[in-house]
């Protein structure tokens, strides 16, 4: 049989290396050897012996989770194979934290990870109830982090004399270390009138980056 469909980059060859990486723009590949996490519902497809198991968050973050919607609804995959994970064909990149290292993330971008990272559900500091994200997570330690996003996401440094406002439905996540605090760019007149729809934003101030999204959050079912 003949068609670009089994063009080299289409098929997934078999690897014996544990490890993560992209099998192309809207996927990632996963060799387990021993376990890794993933967004619950991501499995695409898999070959070899694994199993998957739905993760608990604990009870502070299920509360978060029913408080805010957000959340890290995580699956945990074991034994010896080759997984493949993607997410309404959102682009995937993956994110490889070294020592010292600490990424924030939105919950809903988040994609797999390496069971060597740490993560959990904190509040953004300095973010009332009206700003959308009010918990994300919070990602520290050694290993790679396969993050999904609507497009090609846009990378804006943060320095201590230019702090950068993102739309809190556009942000998939920053550097740890950035102060938050909320920014309202209309007066309370201009809101009760109509006002443009852009009326409150996340700073982010100090020195490193945020990722944003090149589209405001399309709002989606809740995966039960």
């Amino acid at each position: 049989m003949k068609s670009d469909l089994f063009a080299s980059e289409n098929l997934a060859q078999p690897s014996t290396a544990p490890g993560m990486s992209l099998q192309n723009a809207k996927s990632v590949k996963c060799t387990v050897n021993g376990e890794m996490l993933a967004r619950q519902g991501s499995m695409i497809a898999f070959r070899g012996n694994l199993r998957f198991e739905r993760k608990g968050q604990g009870i502070g973050g299920m509360l978060k989770r029913a408080v805010t919607g957000e959340g890290l609804p995580l699956m945990s995959v074991h034994g010896q194979g080759e997984a493949w994970f993607a997410h309404q064909a959102a682009n995937c990149f993956i994110v490889e934290l070294e020592p010292g290292d600490a990424l924030t993330v939105n919950g809903r971008s988040v994609l797999c990870f390496d069971p060597t990272l740490s993560y959990e559900i904190k509040m953004v500091k300095g973010v009332g109830m009206t700003g959308g994200g009010l918990f994300n997570s919070l990602f520290t330690g050694t290993g790679k982090l396969a993050v999904v996003c609507d497009g090609n996401p846009i990378i804006i440094p943060v320095t201590p004399q230019v702090p950068v406002y993102v739309d809190t439905d556009a942000v998939v996540g920053w550097s740890a270390r950035l102060e938050t605090g909320l920014h309202r760019s209309q007066s309370v007149g201009s809101m009760i009138r109509g006002g443009s729809g852009e009326a409150v934003q996340l700073k982010l101030s100090g020195e490193g980056f945020v990722i944003v999204r090149p589209s405001e959050l399309t709002e989606t079912p809740a995966a039960h």
